[in-house]
């Protein structure tokens, strides 16, 4: 229950810069700044740099943990927000891709096959159901606290600040887990 608290805060976290990162370049940049082959462009340097990162993710908590790499992967995306802030150029834009791109394949991954190392097996489809529909719903607060930013300070930047808070709280909440991982 505890890593399905943690993770419905920073897959909110996730899931929100991936429904918002277009909105939020546009805010930025201004609309002009984009055409859609630049917007389909950015989405597919996401998708392509995410694959191979995944299978980094996987092969890289073999190696430490998978809970050192969910660690790396929210400070991923916590250092992508606050460079996400500075943004001024399109060019800024497909870096933050990138970043985005390394972390996003990992984290949703490794914490699939986290929560599948501490349940229990005999109940493991109740348990995925869980999963699922904390990750189905995951996404609500984050679009909501970056409107009522935007709208409350008239300045789109401080949205993207707004959302650390789930990656901070999500962390937190994860890090007060046991450290040992069942098989």
């Amino acid at each position: 229950f505890i890593f399905l608290i943690a993770y419905f805060c920073y897959i909110d976290g996730v899931d929100t810069i991936i429904k918002m990162v277009v909105p939020y370049a546009t805010s930025v940049l201004g609309d002009d700044a984009f055409d859609t082959f630049t917007l389909l462009g950015i989405l597919l340097v996401i998708q392509v740099i995410a694959f191979p990162c995944a299978l980094l993710y996987g092969s890289l908590a073999k190696k430490y943990s998978t809970r050192l790499m969910i660690v790396f992967g929210i400070c991923t995306y916590i250092v992508s927000c606050i460079a996400a802030f500075f943004i001024s150029s399109l060019w800024h834009i497909f870096i933050l891709g990138a970043m985005i791109g390394s972390a996003q394949g990992g984290i949703q991954a490794l914490s699939r096959s986290y929560y599948g190392k501490i349940i229990p097996k005999e109940q493991s489809n109740e348990f995925f159901g869980f999963y699922n529909i904390f990750g189905k719903f995951a996404a609500i607060f984050g679009p909501f606290i970056m409107s009522l930013t935007t709208t409350l300070t008239d300045e789109p930047r401080y949205s993207i600040l707004a959302i650390i808070p789930l990656f901070i709280l999500g962390l937190i909440v994860f890090l007060m887990l046991p450290k040992q991982e069942q098989q």
